[in-house]
């Protein structure tokens, strides 16, 4: 099953003083720095993702 939905995440706030566990979600996500947006695949394991960086990341549905 081929999803074409795509999200858009921004990162928003900055990952320093948060877990390593944090930090790997938002490189997994391919976030690399405050502003940087990037489009993913609408899935539940990137659902998922988001959700444990919910306080670092802003969504935006296509």
């Amino acid at each position: 099953m081929a999803s074409d939905k795509k999200i858009q995440v921004k990162q928003v706030k900055s990952s320093i003083g948060y877990n390593r566990r944090q930090r790997a979600t938002l490189l997994g996500l391919g976030l690399r720095r405050i502003n940087h947006t990037v489009e993913v695949e609408d899935t539940p394991s990137v659902r998922g993702m988001i959700n444990k960086v919910r306080h670092l990341v802003a969504v935006v549905e296509n």
